[in-house]
């Protein structure tokens, strides 16, 4: 059996026909949980992050941030697709950034009692001992921290953040912030000739309380520091001169600016303050800000400015909107920042300048041909983990690194990671679906299944789930195409307006040009359990509930899948109802003929201590139904991912309330190792399966439409299934 994924193409048949200069392109070559760096014994259970990241000098070592742990931890990339922990280091306090020079670290690290009282240090560590060997009084509560070109200093940002609890978050809140310029010698850092750079009295806004946040030096010894809340970007040139500028604002167009569960790019904001977070030079000339937001701002992209102050480029909504035609838009953040670009890094990689541009909720870095600093290029988008904060480049070894912050374990997701890319000859492997090129802007995510056209190899139906509550939508897609297309949208509707209280899990072509819906219900959410028909143009048309008899033993685990046979419609139960023995579902049947009900009972595998088991797809090819099994587990718990069958001989339903024959199953695919094949943790859920018109099978990932999720969607196909 065959697999391939939809975003890739054959590297061979490109090398045979391609030109001189063969396509680059990063794709991630391995990941790397948290939890990993702790020792023996240690309770794994607790929460970590990997905040910000950095790397030695020879490219072999990285250090990251983790401040719910308080230390820092190391990360050995000899083999960069096999990276090795090396343990964590305490810090005695909340580590902000660490950088390296030589073989020593520089750690801030943040130990104020309040935000009234800040204070913080910064801790010099012997990188062979791993011990610390030095600490520095730093005066404030430390944020960023940047190495100078040719190591003779470091940039301290003291941010002194404000209280958000305290007026509304607004400025000032005393004490003001400053920045710190702290000469390196081959001793370590020399506290004694430490230098306090003051920054009042510069901004606009709120100039006796400038809060610094993030800080990048260049080749000359210039220091960038952005002022996010004030939105301001001040230059401390080598020589002490200090100038500055405001950020500015932009008009944004073409944006979702409601959390109302649907995806509409068709709002605007006037003069939205930039309000930049990371910032990195171009050369010596140029800077490029990310523009996350905090106070009254954010304008969800980043911008190019000259030193002094004039706008080069502006991204305005463009990235945004290149994020949602992947599926990453965070619809619950349209209110306030959408995707909040946080971070930014620059480098050349085979002699073609790059911005690497982090996005903390839609959990990608996007990459950019700096070429000309005046029309950057967007060439591609990398899926990350979850809330990217910092990234690297390591340029002499063709290396990106990513540092993901949240750790979701708590609520059953995936923990924090650091995640590795390589630059390399051949074809990006993500995006695997997109609405590239769609106008207006199709934008989409958690697709809950998958059905094929029975005619057309290739043409595939997918509905996507309750996260767009209010705009439940079929999509087409074209999975000839690479990456697959979503050619287009047609909105579930009823009475003329968008249908609500639809929980979408399945879909069934009826061959004649409309669907079969199923959606899973909900009776603490007012949703009910029901089979929905809708023509071609997504008109409800036909509603049939649940009967009495099955709502009876009703759990929250509703419908998953649907399919057709003659005048037959098969859909699975996801996991147990109250009246099924322990370890078995019901797929249930429903006869268009004569109206009637049915099921028989299908067995699932024990689950893990701690997980469930249950189903999360059924279509219908030749003699079989298909199923998707799963736990409900993600990253190295994430076991159990399979496609099975029954045969249809075996589907003789009973009556509801008799008693319900049990099937026997085959288990054809175990989908972990699809689900590892772009090097990134396994997904707790593969929601779509469908078999085309030339029988090759489909699958598809539930994203949760990016929220407390990375956003990444899997789609790929299997070429050969057996008989």
């Amino acid at each position: 059996m065959s697999m391939k994924l939809a975003g890739m193409t054959s590297a061979l048949a490109l090398a045979a026909a391609a030109p001189v200069l063969a396509e680059t392109s990063f794709n991630r070559i391995a990941t790397f949980a948290t939890t990993a760096n702790m020792a023996a014994g240690e309770d794994t259970s607790r929460p970590t992050s990997a905040e910000i990241v950095s790397v030695s000098e020879d490219g072999l070592t990285l250090i990251y941030t983790d401040s719910p742990l308080g230390v820092v931890g190391l990360i050995d990339i000899t083999d960069p697709e096999a990276p090795k922990p090396l343990g964590t280091i305490a810090m005695g306090g909340e580590p902000t950034t660490a950088v390296i020079a030589g073989a020593r670290a520089y750690v801030a690290v943040n130990t104020s009692e309040s935000y009234t009282a800040p204070s913080g240090k910064l801790v010099t560590v012997d990188l062979e001992s791993r011990k610390e060997v030095a600490s520095c009084d730093l005066g404030g509560q430390p944020d960023s921290v940047a190495k100078a070109p040719d190591g003779s200093f470091l940039a301290i940002a003291i941010e002194n953040e404000r209280d958000e609890e305290v007026n509304d978050g607004a400025l000032p809140q005393m004490p003001a912030g400053f920045l710190v310029k702290l000469p390196l010698t081959e001793a370590g850092a020399d506290c004694a000739a430490l230098e306090r750079i003051d920054l009042t009295g510069l901004a606009a806004i709120a100039p006796e309380d400038p809060e610094p946040e993030f800080v990048s030096v260049n080749e000359a010894g210039d220091i960038a520091v952005t002022l996010q809340e004030n939105n301001e970007v001040v230059i401390v040139a080598a020589d002490g001169t200090i100038s500055h500028f405001p950020a500015g604002t932009v008009d944004l167009d073409g944006i979702d600016t409601k959390k109302d569960g649907r995806l509409s790019f068709t709002d605007r904001q006037e003069g939205r303050l930039r309000e930049p977070d990371g910032i990195k030079w171009i050369g010596t000339d140029h800077l490029a800000t990310a523009n996350e937001g905090d106070w009254n701002g954010g304008a969800r992209g980043w911008t190019i400015f000259s030193r002094d102050g004039q706008v080069v480029w502006e991204a305005g909504a463009s990235l945004e909107r290149a994020i949602a035609a992947i599926g990453h838009y965070p619809e619950h953040r349209s209110k306030s920042k959408g995707v909040e670009v946080e971070s930014v890094e620059v480098a050349s990689f085979g002699g073609t300048p790059l911005a690497f541009v982090a996005s903390e909720r839609a959990s990608v870095v996007a990459v950019y041909d700096l070429t000309d600093p005046s029309a950057p290029r967007l060439l591609q988008i990398l899926p990350s983990g979850i809330s990217p904060e910092g990234v690297v480049a390591i340029p002499g070894r063709d290396l990106l690194v990513t540092a993901n912050e949240a750790d979701l374990r708590e609520d059953g997701g995936a923990p924090a990671h650091v995640m590795i890319y390589r630059r390399g000859e051949g074809p990006a492997a993500y995006p695997t679906l997109t609405s590239e090129g769609s106008d207006p802007l199709i934008g989409w995510g958690a697709l809950s299944a998958l059905a094929a056209d029975a005619r057309t190899p290739g043409q595939l139906w997918a509905v996507s789930d309750s996260v767009y509550s209010m705009a439940p939508t079929i999509y087409r897609i074209d999975a000839t195409a690479t990456p697959a297309r979503i050619t287009e949208a047609i909105p579930v509707t009823r009475m003329g307006q968008p249908a609500q209280k639809l929980d979408l899990e399945g879909i069934a072509t009826d061959g004649e040009g409309g669907f079969w819906l199923a959606s899973e219900g909900n009776s603490a959410k007012l949703v009910p359990h029901a089979i929905y028909h809708v023509d071609g143009k997504g008109r409800i048309d036909e509603e049939i509930p649940f009967p009495a008899e099955l709502l009876a033993g009703e759990t929250r685990f509703g419908l998953e899948g649907i399919a057709k046979v003659g005048d037959v419609l098969w859909m699975a139960v996801q996991r147990e109802w109250k009246d099924d023995p322990k370890g078995q579902v019901k797929l249930l049947a429903y006869d268009l003929g004569d109206e009637s009900w049915g099921a028989v009972r299908y067995p699932l595998d024990a689950p893990a201590e701690g997980a469930w088991m249950g189903l999360s797809e059924l279509t219908v090819h030749g003699d079989w139904a298909w199923l998707i099994e799963r736990d409900n587990r993600v990253a190295d718990a994430g076991a159990a991912k399979r496609l099975t069958r029954v045969a249809l001989s075996d589907l003789k339903p009973a009556p509801l309330g008799s008693e319900l024959p049990l099937v026997k199953k085959e288990v054809v695919r175990d989908l972990v190792p699809d689900l590892q094949r772009l090097n990134g943790y396994v997904p707790d859920k593969v929601e779509g399966f469908a078999i085309d018109a030339a029988g090759t099978g489909y699958f598809v990932t539930d994203n949760d439409g990016t929220d407390d999720a990375s956003g990444e969607t899997l789609f790929w196909s299997v070429d050969q299934l057996p008989e």
